[in-house]
């Protein structure tokens, strides 16, 4: 379900018309077994179908009261802390018990029904305002559980995705020094007539040395990073030739921050293989990185097709969906995700 000011499903609105109706059947049959259940022989107002009439009408309008706090409690100050939205239960309260008392006394003096009055009508404070306590009782009971089932749920895809890596990790450290050799092993059988090629195999061959550092550790220099992302981007240049370009724009003081492995790559082989590749005529990719306020700002554009649905980005693959949980788990960041003028797509987050 989308997130909006209203954001309420259908049972839950069932569930609080039917505990209405209950508690208005059993008010009625209450103050009918209260009676003896005999109608007053004095007033014929008192039939029964008047009767349910008259406490439905009445439920009705601490039904909409009830809509009214609820909104306003739950969805316009939803973001503020909870002491403070508890406290706003002080205006509510009154709010609920004269809103239903004045428009139900004042309905039925129109229609000529019955309702309490000299100091009966306290019941008509008394048992609304008990009726308010507890229905709102129940409302943060309800929200705080929602809460807790959304935060226990992060935290398992959290833990699912941190299984993922580490099994990742671990099929990447299984005979390594295998893998480097057979990379040898093909370098050595090229032709030196192929340099471009030897070349390529052995940029190959630091990538997934790399790739099996980030493995092992939780940080590394941006330097590394962005060495690591420039060898990526010459192999893909080898592929797309004229077709891209390529510009970072980094300070130099900046190298030596330590920064997650494998953040930016992901980020980057998105522009190339959903921005650029479906192009023809190719594209640029730019990376920036600076500072802002003790912060790392960085931002991936590229000039490619850009995507229309920004939320559809993230189940492109697994990497792009790993990096924003591990921004949320690590840093409390995500991932920006913006039109590039005139065309394309633009990622930013801050470390």
């Amino acid at each position: 379900m989308k997130k909006g000011l209203i954001n309420i499903r259908i049972p839950e609105v069932i569930a609080v018309v039917s505990v209405y109706l209950v508690l208005s059947f059993c008010y009625h049959m209450t103050l009918y077994f209260n009676r003896g259940g005999q109608n007053d022989p004095a007033d014929t107002l008192w039939d029964i179908g008047d009767w349910y009439f008259t406490k439905g009408l009445q439920y009705t309008f601490m039904f909409v009261a009830t809509a009214i706090v609820w909104f306003v409690i739950f969805r316009i100050c939803r973001s503020w802390p909870l002491k403070y939205r508890l406290l706003l239960h002080f205006l509510g309260l009154p709010f609920f018990i004269l809103f239903a008392k004045t428009l139900f006394y004042r309905i039925c003096e129109y229609l000529g029904y019955w309702h309490l009055d000299g100091n009966a009508e306290i019941w008509d404070v008394y048992i609304p305002g008990l009726f308010y306590l507890i229905q709102f009782a129940v409302f943060h009971a309800y929200e705080h559980y929602i809460i807790n089932q959304r935060r226990l749920q992060y935290e398992i895809e959290l833990k699912n995705s941190a299984l993922k890596s580490e099994l990742s990790a671990i099929k990447a450290q299984l005979n390594p020094h295998f893998l480097y050799n057979v990379f040898n092993t093909i370098n050595a059988s090229v032709p030196k007539e192929m340099e471009e090629t030897r070349e390529m195999i052995a940029e190959l061959s630091d990538l997934f040395r790399y790739q099996l550092k980030a493995s092992r550790e939780d940080f590394v220099t941006l330097a590394e990073e962005l060495e690591f992302v420039n060898k990526y981007l010459k192999l893909e240049q080898k592929r797309f030739e004229d077709r891209l370009s390529i510009h970072i724009n980094v300070d130099d003081s900046l190298l030596s921050r330590k920064i997650p492995p494998m953040i930016l790559q992901p980020l980057v082989e998105n522009s190339v293989k959903h921005g650029i590749s479906p192009l023809v005529k190719g594209g640029r990719i730019d990376i920036s990185i600076h500072e802002k306020e003790n912060k790392l700002c960085f931002e991936i554009s590229d000039t490619g097709i850009g995507v229309e649905d920004k939320e559809a980005i993230f189940t492109l693959g697994v990497g792009l969906s790993n990096t924003q949980k591990r921004l949320q788990k690590m840093y409390q960041s995500t991932l920006k995700v913006t039109d590039n003028l005139p065309s394309g797509l633009k990622v930013q987050f801050e470390l």
